[in-house]
């Protein structure tokens, strides 16, 4: 690598959450081991297990067993898939980290291309974007285009759209990722919040390779609620403004009825109406206060000031392990390396 981002990358990191993957891990690692084979830089893998209820914890015990370049960070238990990839970050030595799910969707062999892309473009970050999203019903398709139509218009930052985790960025920005400690959470925001010079690389997305997807439409929905609550106030500042709407629209009406009750009396009638005006408003309160509690409940439990996870047991990989000891320093892993337990 020889751009002024990246003037000596020599090595590189793939950090691969998995939870439940025993379906389809070893077909994913044996297309990734091909493709890192060929690459011309020292490398790992660091598969992060985030408490996987089924085999995936021995499966990769073999595979680091068989694989040096495989390294495995065991959380304690099920922290979801944002910390997964924060813990892996967190641990990943290499001078390019590139992030990637297990499923297959986003396949391992365009990993080549997001390095050569990030030294062509002198960037720090290369995303893969979706151009097709195979396997997916119309539904799905058009939520997730009208969550990233959304979240261009309130966010901070506009996240690009059809863009998931995998991407491929220098040690600058994994160091900046790694500055965002926040406990709630969305890696899409936070890898866009951090800047730098960011590239897209179009993409035709797969369907799942095997197993099942983990993300139900409830997940889906409340993974969408913390990406606006993460990322902006603007849904505060829209109730502010709507009640400003309705607090004037009632003045007007208010105004209204005096002048004709002045003008005609005050004839009892008008229950209907005002029926839908009191439940209208009603709602539009407890909406509000709705989501004031989401903020809230965010402040609540930022201040506890709780680790984003916990380890159970971290087994590095060679590269990891030279680097620990080129820089005479343990690493990041606070539990000392003992063979992976899958009991």
């Amino acid at each position: 690598m020889t751009s002024a981002q990246n003037p000596q990358a020599k090595t590189l990191s793939v950090v691969v959450p998995a939870y439940n993957e025993e379906d389809v891990l070893e077909t994913f690692h044996a297309r990734l081991a091909a493709v890192l084979t060929d690459l011309s830089l020292d490398s790992e893998v660091l598969y992060v297990n985030d408490g996987s209820e089924d085999r995936t914890l021995e499966i990769l015990a073999r595979l680091r067993g068989e694989d040096a370049r495989v390294g495995v960070v065991n959380l304690s238990r099920n922290f979801g898939k944002e910390i997964a990839l924060t813990a892996g970050i967190d641990h990943a030595v290499g001078d390019l980290v590139v992030l990637i799910d297990a499923d297959l969707q986003d396949p391992p062999e365009l990993i080549p291309d997001l390095v050569s892309l990030l030294q062509e473009q002198e960037a720090d970050v290369v995303y893969a974007q979706r151009i097709e999203r195979e396997g997916e019903t119309w539904f799905k398709k058009a939520t997730a285009s009208a969550f990233y139509r959304l979240m261009r218009h309130v966010g901070e930052v506009p996240i690009p759209p059809n863009t998931g985790d995998f991407r491929v960025m220098n040690r600058r920005a994994v160091e900046g990722v790694k500055t965002l400690r926040e406990r709630h959470r969305f890696m899409k925001g936070i890898l866009t919040w951090v800047g730098f010079k960011q590239v897209a690389l179009p993409y035709r997305r797969a369907p799942r390779e095997a197993g099942e997807t983990k993300w139900n439409y409830w997940k889906l929905w409340n993974f969408a609620l913390d990406g606006v609550t993460s990322a902006t106030i603007s849904p505060l500042r829209i109730s502010s403004y709507v009640g400003a709407v309705i607090a004037g629209l009632a003045f007007i009406y208010g105004i209204w009825v005096i002048i004709r009750t002045l003008a005609f009396g005050d004839p009892v009638q008008g229950w209907p109406s005002l029926a839908v005006i009191v439940l209208f408003l009603g709602g539009m309160q407890l909406l509000v206060l709705g989501l004031i509690g989401e903020y809230l409940g965010r402040l609540f439990n930022e201040s506890k000031f709780r680790p984003l996870y916990l380890l159970d047991q971290v087994a590095p990989s060679s590269l990891g392990t030279a680097a620990a000891e080129s820089a005479k320093r343990p690493t990041l892993a606070s539990p000392p390396e003992r063979p992976l337990s899958v009991g």
